[in-house]
């Protein structure tokens, strides 16, 4: 009877719940509804949030810690846009060593603390040739070209049921107060579609060709398995890519990590505008009687 009770515990579950137990006990009542996931080379847009509070995520019970230069790896909470927020300053990838679902933890467990709404960034690769280093681009969808998904298996299905939806997965709404924000500040904005890939190599000029032929405007790799894991239990999404390279063999490019950071790193100012002016106006989600 003792085997076949712990066979029915759900570990995610209470990971998870150990996980939100400590982070709820750091936030002295901040009950944050807008969470911030902060790409390769923006984590200084967490600069700009009022009253910080850091939570870094080694201090986390069973959550894992970020091992990419450049990623702080840890919570920011506090105040951005007028409104209290949660920002991952650096993410988890799967290039790291993460299994997919230890890619989506933070976000099942920003959900459980009561985020409603992401706001996810990465840095990527330009595949359209229209589009200029230093854009930012709006995800009007995704291809998950990791070969993984955050909900197989049946521990997620006790999280929210495993069939679901991604019809719409950046939140159309959300997308068009984006460019409207972008347009009011001046800052370069295209909307394309992403494509997400597990790394940790550039890609292949063979490759890009490939993707551009599937309709893929962006390629970077992170940002697809945080968004599945959003939709799963129901978060809307707005996604927002900076432009820091252009893509592998188009003209005569050769991306390299150092020409990524530094790029994201100057342009993160206009990201930072957008996303302000996103949050200060957007409307909350409706609550459901």
């Amino acid at each position: 009877m003792a085997q076949i009770e712990m066979n029915l515990r759900n570990e995610l579950i209470e990971h998870l719940d150990a996980a939100c137990d400590y982070v709820r006990s750091k936030l002295g009542g901040i009950e944050p509804k807008i969470g911030i996931t902060l790409g390769s080379g923006l984590g200084v847009v967490a600069e700009q949030v009022e009253n910080p509070l850091y939570i870094p995520y080694g201090d986390i019970p069973c959550m894992n810690r970020s091992t990419v230069p450049g990623h702080a790896g840890r919570f920011v909470v506090g105040t951005f846009g007028g409104k209290p927020v949660i920002v991952m300053q650096g993410r988890l990838h799967g290039y790291e060593g993460n299994t997919s679902q230890e890619v989506a933890f933070p976000i099942w467990l920003m959900h459980k603390l009561g985020v409603d709404t992401l706001i996810t960034s990465n840095a990527a690769g330009a595949i359209n040739e229209s589009y200029n280093v230093g854009d930012l681009c709006i995800m009007a969808d995704h291809i998950n070209f990791t070969g993984r998904n955050p909900i197989i298996g049946s521990e997620p299905n006790d999280i929210a049921p495993r069939f679901f939806s991604m019809l719409n997965c950046y939140d159309p709404a959300l997308r068009k107060l984006a460019h409207e924000v972008a347009d009011a500040e001046g800052v370069s904005v295209q909307e394309g579609v992403y494509l997400g890939l597990r790394g940790p190599s550039f890609e292949t000029a063979a490759e890009i060709r490939a993707f551009r032929a599937w309709g893929a405007d962006t390629v970077a790799m992170s940002v697809c398995e945080e968004v599945i894991a959003a939709r799963h239990v129901g978060m809307r999404v707005l996604g927002i890519s900076l432009v820091s390279n252009v893509a592998c063999g188009v003209g005569d490019a050769d991306p390299c990590n150092e020409e990524v950071f530094e790029t994201a790193f100057c342009a993160a100012g206009g990201f930072a505008k957008v996303v302000d002016g996103v949050i200060r106006t957007m409307p909350p989600v409706p609550t459901q009687e």
